[in-house]
């Protein structure tokens, strides 16, 4: 475990005041150890570093499809191959985008699921989500119970 910067300190208390109050009830399955603020800590600098380096990228990838678009016509000719290869490198580029946007959010939702003192629950059951689950993804919402289940529908 890396010792925390005073920066990252300072964005952890600005963006989350409320964190060494509320980690206190954030639920744990059973056999678990209950939340320690450093482990909550690590996980919200986490997600606040994930969500800037997303939403830095998400720009650039942004640009690039826009420039992409703006630009397919160019150079393609009326060579079916490059007509193709083309449309396939917009296709590729709107995929990333379009996963990257939703794993923004998806970490957005998890911040904000901090600031609220409502993580850790799962949001389907209301049960634990259990912290191994959360270490090894911080962006989980569902119990792996209730994520099973998602997943047999």
């Amino acid at each position: 475990m890396a010792k925390l910067s005073t920066t990252t300190r300072a964005a952890l208390r600005e963006n989350f005041p409320h964190l060494s109050r509320d980690v206190k009830k954030f639920p744990v399955r059973d056999g678990e150890e209950p939340w320690t603020l450093r482990e909550a800590e690590e996980l919200a600098a986490f997600l606040l570093e994930d969500a800037e380096r997303l939403g830095r990228e998400l720009a650039a990838a942004d640009a690039e499809l826009s420039d992409l678009l703006r630009n397919s016509g160019d150079g393609a000719g009326d060579d079916q191959a490059d007509y193709g290869s083309s449309a396939l490198e917009r296709e590729q580029e709107l995929t990333l985008v379009n996963n990257m946007r939703d794993l923004l959010e998806q970490t957005n939702h998890a911040i904000d699921r901090i600031r609220k003192g409502t993580y850790a629950t799962c949001e389907v059951t209301g049960l634990p989500i259990g912290k191994a689950r959360l270490q090894a993804f911080p962006r989980a919402t569902l119990s792996v119970e209730a994520k099973a289940r998602e997943e047999r529908r």
